[in-house]
């Protein structure tokens, strides 16, 4: 089997590397960002890109978006995600169309060197390997995409300023709607968010949440 690695991190890229190797598989490039994973993935042709999903220069998800390309332009290449992070918006990109040939597992989870093995000659041969807290997260965030869904668009506009940190005052303001109509769509906001009145919980903070969120 044929592997490249993508780590930004030196010592893990180089313990990955040693790794693979010592166990029969070829690693024939290990890079650090997401350009050059493209670049080696366009020169190899590997049967498996194994990617962190955090890289430079920004540090969020430039991998696991190099990862989406690479599905793109090389659909016979498997793509092993294995990173701490969960990033749901992107994962759920990577596993669209009946994705087969992926993986997306946690590096804290990992706990067997023959799992880790077993999960690469998997995803070669074209299956999809999940950790269960990936699959989690990602149905949790098509859920409340969903939630979201049912907001009308000046809902949405108010809930975006509400993201924002804007007063009503000032949502009425830039949407140039009066106050009332504002009180009046933060309140239909709410409900729909089935988020109730509280003594406990600042519903204006659990409705931004559920934006950010999904």
């Amino acid at each position: 089997m044929r592997i490249v690695i993508a780590e930004d991190a030196v010592m893990l890229r180089d313990g990955l590397r040693m790794l693979l190797t010592a166990r029969g598989r070829d690693v024939v490039a290990a890079v650090g960002d997401g350009e050059a994973l493209r670049a080696a993935v366009a020169e190899h042709e590997p049967d498996v890109a194994v990617v962190d999903v955090r890289m430079p220069p920004t540090h969020t998800d430039e991998g696991l978006q190099a990862a989406i390309r690479i599905r793109r332009d090389h659909p016979n290449v498997g793509v092993l995600v294995f990173s701490q992070y969960i990033e749901t918006r992107y994962a759920a990109q990577l596993l669209a169309d009946g994705a087969h040939g992926v993986g997306y597992l946690l590096k804290e989870r990992v706990a067997d060197v023959s799992d880790f093995l077993s999960a690469l000659d998997r995803i070669a041969g074209g299956e999809t390997v999940l950790d269960p807290e990936v699959v989690t997260q990602i149905m949790g965030a098509s859920r409340r995409a969903e939630t979201l869904v049912t907001l009308t668009s000046r809902e949405r506009d108010v809930l975006a300023l509400m993201a924002e940190g804007r007063s009503n005052t000032a949502i009425a303001g830039a949407l140039f709607l009066s106050y009332g109509s504002v009180e009046k769509h933060v309140s239909q906001i709410f409900a729909k968010l089935g988020l109730p009145p509280s003594d406990n919980d600042h519903r204006r903070v659990l409705a931004v949440l559920r934006h950010l969120q999904a």
